[in-house]
């Protein structure tokens, strides 16, 4: 069981260098568990790109559609997350030292925790190393 951050699944979605990597790492996985954080960040990602001109609305739309077909394919496993999620965060930011986080890091940190997960799937090397400084095994494919 892992955890998957944006910067992964985005990659699950579109072409990069990095994709056939993560889409391998993926389907070597018994479940993948996607947060709600996971799935906001990359609905935002992904308007991003259209709004931006970087994709047409078809492409877009497209994305989407991808997207929502992962809650039915193996080994998706789409999670919702409370609110106390935020005060995790918190707590784990407050006693994390002198280690810099980003608050979105610091956001799936913390789900991670809520959620019981202890590996997490990214292609985000400070978000790689914000969760190896909390004890996490990271997976990062491509990388």
């Amino acid at each position: 069981m892992i955890y998957i951050d944006s910067s992964s699944l985005l990659k699950a979605l579109w072409e990069e260098p990095e994709s056939p990597a993560v889409r391998e790492t993926i389907a070597d996985e018994d479940c993948v568990v996607v947060s709600t954080l996971t799935e906001l960040e990359t609905e935002v990602q992904l308007r991003g790109k259209w709004c931006g001109g970087a994709v047409t609305k078809a492409r877009y739309e497209s994305y989407r559609t991808a997207l929502m077909s992962f809650r039915e394919t193996t080994p998706f496993e789409f999670r919702d997350l409370p609110g106390s999620v935020f005060r995790l965060a918190i707590q784990q930011h407050v006693s994390g030292g002198k280690r810099h986080c980003r608050s979105l890091d610091r956001l799936h940190l913390a789900a991670m925790e809520e959620l019981g997960q202890h590996r997490l799937l990214t292609n985000d090397s400070k978000q790689a190393a914000a969760a190896r400084a909390l004890g996490y095994d990271v997976v990062t494919p491509g990388v």
